[in-house]
Order: C-alpha cells, then structure tokens, then sequence
C-alpha cells in the first residue's frame, strides 16, 4: 500500500521534469550571463574629454560624428530583394567546403635590411609588414568570433595560423577602424601585455583601447593626412570611405587607410573602402607603392560605397600606383552573401585582365614582395 502522504508515481514524476526543467533553464541564464559579461568592455569606451575636443577641431568631424568626404549611404535599398531572406536560405557557398590550408612563416629572408620588404598574412584583414628590419602589425583579430559575444556573432573558418605569442617583436599596430572584425579587444589585450609597441589608430579610436588597459602612452591617434614616425618609418593615416560604429552609435570614430613608408620601401593598406577619387590623390602624395594590401571580399550591391569589388580594388591599386597587389579581407569570416571564394576568382580574372601582379598567399605564408610566389590557385580546391 502507498503511504497516506506519499505522492502518486506520475505527480513525482511530474516534479521531477519540471525541476529538471527549471534547473536547465536557471543553467540556459547562468551559461547567458557568463558569456555576456564581456559584453559592455568590448563595445569600447565613448568620446569625451581631450579627446573628444580633438576630434571637434578635425575636417571630417560636423554634427557630432565623422563624415566621409563625398555624402556616402551605408545601405541602398533593392526593392528586388530580402537580404534576410537572402542570408538564411540564399544559395550561395558562404563557406569552403574543406579546411583552409594554413601555413607557418618560413624562415626569414637574408636579405639586405635596407631592402627588406615581405608581407604575412594571417586571415581577413590581420596581416604583417617587414619592413627594413621593422615589423607593423595591421589589424589583429586572434578571436574565434568578431563580436562582442563570445557566444554569437560570424565565427573564424580558419584558425590563425600563429598563435599571439609567436609573433615577433613589433614596432608598430596599426587599426584601420573600429568594427569588430578590425578591432578585437582580446587580441588588443594580449598584445598589450606581451608587446611594448605603439597602437596607431585613427581619432576617437583611442577611447577604446584606453578603455582596455592601454596606457597612455602607446596610444597614438593620427587624423587623415598626419604622419607619425616609429622607428625609422613614418606612417601616415589617410582617407578611406567607410564608417564606424561598436554598438547602437554610428560614426563616433574616425575611420582610415594606412601608409608604411621606409627609407626605400612603401606599404598601403586600405583598411576598410568604397571605391573613391581619393587613391588617385594617396598615390600622387605618398606612392608609388611597392605593394598594397587591398580590401576585396565582404562586398554587396546593398552597400557599394563602403567596401569595394575586387574589379574596384584593381582600379584602385592602378590608382595608387600600387607594385605587387596583395589581397585581404577575406577567407576568414562569412560577412557578406556572395561565395566564399568569388573574391579572389575575380580579383584572378581582373588582374589578368589589366596586367596587375598579384599574390594570393595561404594563410600564414610570407610573401617576399620582390619574389612573390605564382598564383596557383589554392582556395579553388576547397571552394
């Protein structure tokens, strides 16, 4: 006999579920909170103070934010289309349908130091320069996803192919802007504690990084035509066409291209750009370039005049005056809906088409700018 007070088998059996269910759901907030708690720090801090009456006093700042020289729309509407529809059950193949081959750096080059020029690029826009003996880092993102969240967000397709600690010593990290897949605010902290190089980074940008624990003094932050010389090279910010934002406030930070120039030797970088008249005048001011880092995936005829076509990136490479074109800002994050590898096939065509040298390298493989290894076509195999 069941005792007087004794439940009946499918109550407790109810209980059970329900306290099973409410211990999954306290568990569901707790994993929640835990990877949110981040959240507010990796937003970044906000303009005020010396630094906000800094960027009053620049050209491109009016009405409170930052503006592109020429009036430029963040997205066009397309009445032909739903772009999340389009982004859910698009037939595209956002993703390379085997691993990207990674690559560790070779040895370095013994070539002479005043000559010295060699590119490595580690995925999307994260790359390094050598220069004459002199090592500029370009928008480190070590994270495995370019969000706030450690929880959501576009998650890497490669990891990278060395780890933060391995790199060498550098003299200079260079932020083109402030967008999540530019501006990571782990690898920020990483490279901080383990590096003593400068972070040159364009107006207003600076609130972030001193949000993180930057101090001070490896902040520097440079308004489009200001140079500022690091260890024998002068780098100069310069114009790009784009905009900024890590939360609900847009353009609050300035935005920029990059010059590296030695002695003999000269960089470019785009960062993040449409297409516009102002490579023409970065090249007469600052080139001819021995080779430029171009922008070429993450593109849309939603929003053409924030990031450009490879087609466009080869016209601004001529624009510039550019040498060896090499190409980033794609392969390491799904950002945008065309196919994974559409970027680099065209960019192939197109410099082809218009007798441009390019080198496409694996992630991790250095390029030595006078003897840059043949196109082989790598990322077809696993498109």
């Amino acid at each position: 006999m069941r005792a007087p007070n004794e439940p009946s088998g499918p109550t407790t059996g109810r209980r059970i579920t329900g306290s099973v269910a409410g211990l999954a759901a306290v568990a569901g907030l707790a994993t929640a909170a835990w990877a949110a708690r981040n959240v507010p720090a990796a937003i970044g801090g906000r303009l005020a103070g010396a630094r906000a009456e800094r960027a009053a006093r620049s050209p491109q700042f009016r009405d409170g934010t930052f503006h592109n020289r020429a009036d430029t729309r963040t997205m066009v509407p397309a009445s032909d289309r739903n772009l999340f529809r389009e982004l859910l059950f698009g037939k595209q193949k956002r993703r390379p349908g085997a691993p990207v081959p990674l690559l560790r750096p070779s040895a370095e080059t013994g070539i002479d130091p005043a000559r010295e020029l060699n590119v490595v690029w580690y995925g999307h826009a994260s790359a390094l320069i050598e220069i004459e003996g002199r090592r500029v880092l370009l928008d480190p993102v070590w994270s495995d996803r370019c969000s706030p969240s450690t929880a959501v967000g576009p998650r890497r397709l490669h990891q990278p192919p060395v780890r933060l600690d391995e790199l060498p010593r550098l003299d200079a990290i260079l932020i083109s802007h402030d967008h999540y897949d530019h501006l990571d605010m782990g690898t920020v902290r990483e490279l901080t504690a383990r590096q003593s190089a400068p972070f040159l980074v364009p107006l207003g940008v600076g609130a972030h990084l001193d949000r993180w624990g930057v101090p001070a003094e490896r902040i520097i932050e440079l308004d489009w035509s200001q140079t500022h010389r690091v260890a024998e090279l002068e780098i100069s910010c310069t114009a790009a066409q784009h905009f900024s934002g890590r939360g609900l406030r847009r353009n609050g930070t300035l935005w920029s291209s990059w010059v590296v120039a030695g002695r003999q030797r000269r960089v470019y970088y785009t960062g993040d750009s449409g297409y516009f008249g102002g490579y023409a005048e970065i090249g007469a001011a600052h080139g001819p370039f021995d080779v430029t880092l171009m922008q070429i995936g993450a593109y849309d005829r939603a929003w053409p005049g924030i990031h450009m076509f490879p087609e466009e990136a080869v016209a601004a490479h001529l624009d510039l005056r550019g040498g060896l074109f090499l190409p980033v800002h794609w392969g390491t994050f799904n950002l945008a809906l065309h196919d994974w590898s559409e970027p680099v096939d065209r960019l192939w065509a197109e410099a082809k088409a218009r007798d441009v040298r390019l080198a496409v390298p694996r992630p991790g493989e250095r390029v030595v700018v006078d003897d840059p290894p043949p196109v082989d076509g790598w990322w077809q195999a696993i498109a």
